[in-house]
């Protein structure tokens, strides 16, 4: 009986992490295609690298801004005429926000500290592992989730 009781416990453990993970496993209906992701997971990520960067904000979306007109509107590619005037738009408007971010920085009241340049670092790593086309693709996907912070931010 003792046996039972530890094969249970062993299996009753092992079933929970198994099945934990696949709790954040959502369906995304994106027109006849459609994918799996555990969104729970990916905003767990963000949130955490955006809590240890709190007292850089400014920093990191500095150097978010720069990443985004740098690496990804001027690269994406697409023969979707209407999707890249809508990529020109928001880049014009990236261009604003640098532009009143690089005032900041030089009147020195856009502190960069070490944590922030990591988690950039961090990120940075992420997006130069995938082919570029594809890197560029996700970190659009992932725009939505940086414009959300900055709304925080108000």
């Amino acid at each position: 009986m003792k046996g039972f009781g530890l094969a249970f416990g062993l299996f009753s453990a092992v079933g929970f992490l198994l099945w934990t993970p696949l709790t954040g496993l959502k369906t995304l209906h994106l027109g006849s295609c459609v994918i799996t992701a555990n969104l729970q997971a990916i905003q767990k990520e963000f949130s955490e690298i955006r809590d240890s960067v709190s007292l850089d904000r400014c920093c990191f979306l500095r150097h978010l801004v720069r990443f985004y007109l740098d690496r990804v509107f001027k690269v994406y590619q697409t023969p979707d005429h209407h999707t890249l005037r809508k990529i020109s738009s928001l880049a014009n408007s990236f261009l604003i926000i640098k532009k009143d971010l690089s005032v900041c920085h030089s009147r020195m009241a856009c502190h960069c500290g070490e944590e922030a340049m990591e988690k950039y670092n961090q990120i940075l790593s992420h997006f130069t592992e995938l082919e570029l086309q594809a890197a560029v693709v996700k970190a659009l996907g992932e725009l939505g989730i940086l414009l959300r912070w900055m709304e925080e931010m108000l």
